[in-house]
């Protein structure tokens, strides 16, 4: 099976270099720049015609239009993941966003807490701490989420947030991918991810 993922676009999606194929597609969050529910359509609108089987998104700390809102009327092979969870052909997909609002009331916590343990694929838009979450001499990532993952060791972690430190790296049986295709001046530099998934 193989897995197309991208973080980051800003509303510069349609800027994105034809995909290449993939049985499933995941946005990792930030697709919009302003979080307004024009720009969040315009990339839904995108985002459901591209040809791919399926395509997985979540929000970013930048599409605050989704904090709270319900999502409807997408095509069967879209997923917008909102502390939920999908299987699709045996794999485990579960995606947890991130919001400014979480953060201050304590509900990210519950979020990450929540992120099951049989997990195949674990999508959220923060990095875990000091794995790809460098950037301005900051460790942007999570220590909680880093925890997380390394109890229920999915066999990816798909993130961005972190436009300074696009990467992949492996760690106790675990790929962690940043796919923030932006660079920290918000120019599109860096191609989304491919992936040639083995199950268990």
């Amino acid at each position: 099976m193989r897995l197309l993922h991208f973080s980051d676009t800003h509303s510069q999606h349609c800027a994105l270099k034809p995909l290449p194929d993939a049985d499933i597609v995941v946005h990792s969050g930030d697709f919009t720049f302003a979080g307004s529910e024009q720009e969040a359509i315009d990339f839904m609108d995108w985002f459901c015609n591209l040809p791919h089987r399926h395509k997985i998104f979540i929000a970013g700390n930048h599409d605050v239009c989704l904090l709270n809102a319900q999502v409807e009327g997408l095509p069967d092979n879209v997923h917008f993941l909102n502390n939920s969870s999908i299987t699709i052909d045996g794999l485990k997909i579960h995606g947890t966003p991130m919001f400014i609002e979480y953060d201050l009331s304590g509900e990210d916590r519950k979020c990450i807490n929540a992120i099951p343990d049989d997990a195949d694929i674990v999508v959220t838009h923060q990095p875990p701490i000091n794995i790809l979450d460098f950037s301005d001499n900051i460790h942007y990532g999570s220590q909680l989420l880093r925890e997380k993952i390394m109890k229920v060791k999915p066999l990816y972690h798909l993130y961005g947030h972190v436009h300074g430190n696009y990467g992949v790296i492996k760690e106790s049986d675990t790929i962690f991918s940043n796919a923030a295709v932006l660079d920290e001046e918000y120019r599109l530099i860096n191609a989304p991810r491919l992936f040639e998934i083995k199950m268990r």
